[in-house]
């Protein structure tokens, strides 16, 4: 079982997923116009924290994650009214044949061992245009998790991922940051990237 399969059960009742959720997705509605005919795929969606807010925006959001216990708890919370249709696999290795108008993330970029190979792959899900809003952490010291397995960045500054989604073929990139975390060790700091497909 992974490690994200391991936390399922207690995720939402952590304070700081849900209200840092809550603070991304409200960061996105004020960097990009979301609209009604949207469909949007939620990256590393795992019980769907983001992807529900966002739900209320779009027409659909589409959940991707590796995780099948993240992904049960997220289709427990599906509603008639309010739903994310789920995908489990890892879309760099096994690209998804379906387009669309933009791609959200919340707290997954770390977890992603070659950022090209991910930007590359998202950049053939996207519309022309197709926008990408993606939150992570600031560069930080390797003491945010208390274990850091899984962890292949710890956070990232502005220069690294604008080269990277400059090459993969993005422009409009944009990076600012929109929350602080606070432990007692340390305050770390999260950003949102965004930008569009060329």
């Amino acid at each position: 079982m992974s490690h994200f399969d391991k936390r399922a059960d207690g995720w939402d009742k952590g304070d700081a997923q849900v209200n840092g959720a809550k603070i991304i997705a409200n960061a996105i509605r004020n960097r990009v116009a979301l609209t009604p005919q949207m469909e949007v795929m939620d990256f590393g969606t795992g019980t769907g924290l983001l992807g529900f807010d966002i739900a209320t925006s779009v027409k659909k959001v589409y959940g991707v994650d590796t995780s099948k216990e993240m992904l049960k708890k997220l289709q427990e919370k599906n509603t008639p009214k309010l739903s994310i249709d789920v995908c489990r696999q890892d879309i760099v290795k096994e690209p998804i044949e379906r387009i669309f108008d933009g791609l959200v993330s919340s707290m997954t970029l770390h977890h992603i061992e070659n950022l090209r190979d991910f930007f590359t792959a998202i950049h053939k899900n996207l519309k022309e245009k197709g926008f990408i809003a993606i939150a992570d952490l600031r560069s930080e010291d390797g003491t945010f998790h208390s274990d850091n397995a899984g962890v292949f960045h710890f956070g990232f500054e502005e220069k690294e991922l604008r080269v990277a989604l400059e090459e993969c073929g993005f422009d409009n990139v944009s990076y600012e940051t929109i929350n602080v975390i606070k432990k007692p060790h340390r305050e770390f700091g999260v950003f949102l990237l965004t930008a569009n497909k060329k």
